[in-house]
């Protein structure tokens, strides 16, 4: 163990002692903490508060390590194997017992009882289980997902299947991009719902698990993903907020279009055309928010919450990251569903990809907007990631200058509450609206242009005759009777 790791202080994974006390069960509720965490060390001969290195006693050092050894055994429920090791620091030897994250959980103190003994870490301390969270240390210690368990007092008819099943392709071919791939998503049915843990036989009946009522907007305890915009960069000051309920894919829907619609938007033209660019990268920012639907604790009571800061969009879901799983392994695209049937029904609905890819393709659009890495925290027993935006609001793509950028019909959105300004009539924007409303109807005349734009006929004559003149539009037929052409749309 390296010195500085060794004077780093106390933290979830790293705690010290003095000495062994001579009563077991004021360390052993540490090493059940960490047995249900991921895990950690006890170094004894340290002084926790000053972090001087006091040393055991090298005269009797075996027999103490069988001491620590014995309690550990003797108290604990499952069992837990430690490995004690002597460690040398400025000529005085301490004992560091490690604590491996266990995979029987619950562990508990068999004096206490599971509920009364079960404990957790938590910023540093250890602390008794909340009820939700010993429920899920007992499912994930058996292996098995609150969402596919049986979610009780609640029936379905095969009518509710059957619309279950169509409403899930619909949302799938919607999220689908190209014509050719819509083609081939296929059907759902009652036996693939049941595959995915969606449905579950009982007794020769089929009955819904809790996935199935939360992608119906039925369970019992029905989450809401909470949205805000805050002014500045705490929670001091908000500027606005919504709750979404429903299915959770419909929240999560509703999440991401809300994001949308308060973070910053520009445009590009391409030729004729308008290429919507936002601030933050889109498909990231569905991203964050599906991740924190498909893979929070339903076990425990508290929502989703979805808000924006002037440098950060947060995203904070209920429940601490599960055995095994770390940081450093999801930015290498390691996944570990908590919710197995809502993540395949995500995956089928195209809401999220292919498990493990979201965040390490996170990282490289935010790389390429120029953005700074994303900042994921496992704290407190929930799970958030930041986004930051960038400290300017000129922003662009790919660090393109803010000139290479315009508002889309002359706006850009923003968090302080104030309405855009839609009467711009740069020749850019002015002419995406004109087009945008020629594509919609080839037969508006000028004075409905005026009515629409809101600008004057001077202004509408001389941006029409700026695009036949630049050979964008042309005009098939008469004044009176004809229609306007986008060049390349002719039939």
């Amino acid at each position: 163990m390296e010195k500085d790791t060794l004077f780093s202080g106390e933290s979830v994974n790293v705690e010290y002692k003095v000495t062994v006390p001579k009563d077991s069960a004021k360390y052993m509720k540490t090493v059940v903490a960490y047995a249900n965490g991921r895990g950690g060390k006890i170094i004894f001969g340290v002084d926790d508060k000053t972090l001087e290195v006091v040393g055991m006693d090298t005269d009797s050092i075996f027999q103490t390590i069988d001491a620590i050894t014995n309690a550990i055994s003797d108290s604990c429920e499952p069992s837990i194997l430690p490995d004690i090791t002597l460690q040398t620091m400025e000529d005085k030897t301490v004992i560091v017992v490690e604590i491996f994250p266990g995979k029987m959980r619950p562990y508990y103190i068999k004096s206490k009882g599971m509920v009364s003994g079960t404990y957790v870490r938590s910023a540093g301390t250890t602390r008794p289980v909340a009820d939700y969270m010993l429920k899920e240390l007992i499912l994930e210690g058996q292996n098995r997902y609150y969402d596919c368990e049986i979610c009780e007092g609640l029936t379905v008819t095969p009518e509710d299947i059957e619309r279950l099943c169509t409403e899930m392709k619909a949302t799938a071919i919607r999220n689908t991009l190209s014509e050719g791939e819509k083609l081939k998503v296929k059907d759902v049915t009652q036996n693939v719902l049941i595959s995915w843990g969606v449905l579950a036989e009982r007794e020769g009946t089929i009955v819904p698990t809790n996935a199935y009522a939360l992608l119906t907007g039925q369970a019992r305890f029905q989450t809401v993903i909470q949205c805000a915009v805050f002014k500045g960069k705490d929670r001091a000051y908000f500027v606005d907020r919504r709750e979404f309920e429903g299915s959770i894919q419909d929240q999560m829907e509703a999440a991401f279009q809300y994001v949308l619609e308060k973070i910053n938007r520009g445009m590009r033209i391409q030729g004729m055309y308008r290429q919507d660019v936002y601030e933050l990268p889109v498909d990231s920012v569905r991203e964050m928010i599906a991740n924190s639907v498909a893979h929070r604790s339903y076990l425990e009571p508290g929502n989703i919450q979805v808000a924006l800061f002037d440098d950060r969009l947060e995203v904070t879901s209920p429940g601490m990251l599960l055995n095994g799983v770390s940081i450093r392994k999801m930015k290498e695209g390691y996944s570990k569903p908590r919710n197995r049937a809502i993540a395949y029904a995500f995956a089928y609905m195209k809401i999220i990809e292919k498990w493990g890819s979201g965040i390490p393709r996170m990282l490289r659009e935010c790389k390429e907007y120029g953005l700074p890495e994303p900042e994921f925290i496992d704290f407190d027993g929930d799970f958030r990631v930041n986004m930051y935006r960038k400290a300017s609001r000129n922003f662009g793509v790919n660090g393109a200058a803010a000139n290479d950028t315009v508002g889309i019909d002359g706006t850009k959105n923003d968090t302080n509450g104030t309405k855009p300004d839609t009467n711009d009539t740069g020749s850019h924007a002015g002419d995406t609206k004109i087009l945008r409303l020629i594509q919609e109807n080839p037969d508006i005349t000028q004075r409905e242009l005026i009515e629409e734009l809101q600008i004057s006929l001077r202004t509408i004559k001389r941006l029409m005759a700026d695009l036949q003149k630049r050979g964008v539009i042309e005009r098939q037929g008469s004044n009176r009777k004809g229609k306007w052409i986008i060049i390349g749309q002719k039939e």
